[in-house]
């Protein structure tokens, strides 16, 4: 109760596999994937994607987007227990994360400003809702900065979420920029050629220490550290030296009373491009040296997709329930490891976690790089 960590007590999300935390997960340690054909009337690098089943492709995307974003928000809020009304109360604040949501598609309805106060009134928040756009790292901000509103005591409840859709727009921007695969999402893989876009929504309930006792209310994690830092290397790729993402990793362990060493699993970006997957294992390479603690690895973008805003905030309830299920699911399409990758990558089964904490990567356009560091109780984590 005297810790100024934030305090895990709720988790919701929409995703292309379902939208139970226990079932979409135990698909995840399958091996299943949400990819597939969804044709498209111009010609793409990859008609590939990855959609929620139960929100209609036909809808537009603003509607589509606010839609998850009200279901993972409520799955969340009913999964710690709490009233819908207590967003309404003064103490609480709803942050929501996005990259360019439906706005390039259907600028009538869906200007970011729009989607958040539209969603915020839906769910009944009466407050401004703040709104997070640092592009694919966009959830974990908004986890980040409601880190920050506990641990200052300005709020005691902060219902974080990073929501985002697969729009025509996005898919014929990511096939002229070469970053989507004709073929399969590979992260870490010696065949990796591009990613494959995704979409869904992810809601956490993040509790100050002393909120969450008073209420007696079940903790499924402590969000122990958050680090941020950009490398303003160019609008689409990062910083082949990976200073930036080692940065935001300090950053997150600076007080948390963590080290590397205590690291047991890590929650990689992990999006197939040959660029990024280079600068991962750099950066992982420069935290975890010869000697150290050796942390398994994995990414779930080769079964989800890459749901850009969203990936952030879906990504930490799989660390979650990693460290709380002692397992990390394999990482779909891995048959032979990138040269040099320095941890262990599960293949074709799920890889085992020690005691220990869990490290969340986010990496997005523009440079932005987040970290975040979870505990889960009993996870021999001090």
């Amino acid at each position: 109760m005297d810790s100024l960590d934030p305090e895990v007590t709720g988790m919701g999300w929409e995703t292309p596999l379902g939208d139970s935390l226990d079932d979409v997960w135990t698909r995840l340690l399958n091996g299943e994937s949400g990819i597939r054909e969804i044709p498209y009337e111009h010609p793409l690098r990859s008609t590939l994607a990855a959609v929620v089943p139960t929100v209609p492709l036909s809808d537009a995307p603003h509607e589509r987007q606010q839609a998850l974003t009200a279901s993972a928000i409520r799955s969340a809020l009913a999964d710690a227990g709490l009233d819908p009304d207590v967003l309404g109360a003064p103490g609480t604040a709803l942050l929501l994360g996005t990259s360019y949501a439906g706005n390039l598609d259907d600028p009538e309805g869906s200007s970011l400003h729009e989607w958040a106060r539209r969603t915020a009134d839906e769910v009944g928040h009466p407050q401004p809702p703040l709104c997070v756009t640092t592009a694919c790292s966009a959830g974990s901000d908004a986890l980040l900065m409601g880190a920050e509103l506990i641990r200052s005591g300005r709020r005691e409840i902060c219902v974080c979420v990073g929501a985002d859709v697969v729009t025509p727009a996005k898919r014929l921007g990511h096939s002229m920029l070469g970053t989507m695969s004709p073929r399969a999402l590979r992260a870490f893989d010696v065949q990796h050629d591009g990613m494959v876009l995704g979409e869904g929504a992810g809601a956490l309930v993040l509790e100050s220490a002393e909120h969450a006792w008073r209420r007696s209310a079940r903790v499924r994690a402590t969000l122990r550290g958050a680090g941020s830092a950009n490398d303003a290397a160019g609008m689409t790729a990062p910083d082949p030296g990976g200073g930036s993402v080692v940065l935001a990793v300090e950053r997150a362990l600076a007080g948390s009373g963590l080290a590397t060493g205590d690291i047991a699993a890590v929650s990689a970006h992990g999006t197939g491009t040959p660029v990024n997957d280079a600068v991962e294992a750099t950066s992982l390479g420069a935290l975890f040296g010869p000697g150290e603690r050796r942390p398994v690895v994995y990414g779930t973008k080769g079964t989800l997709g890459h749901s850009l805003g969203a990936c952030g905030t879906i990504e930490a309830i799989t660390l979650i329930q990693a460290l709380t299920d002692r397992r990390v699911p394999p990482v779909h399409g891995l048959e032979q490891p990138m040269d040099g990758f320095p941890l262990p990558l599960p293949q074709g089964a799920p890889g085992t976690v020690t005691d220990g904490c869990g490290l969340s990567l986010t990496l997005g356009f523009g440079g932005f790089n987040t970290a975040l560091l979870f505990s889960v109780p009993g996870g021999g984590h001090g």
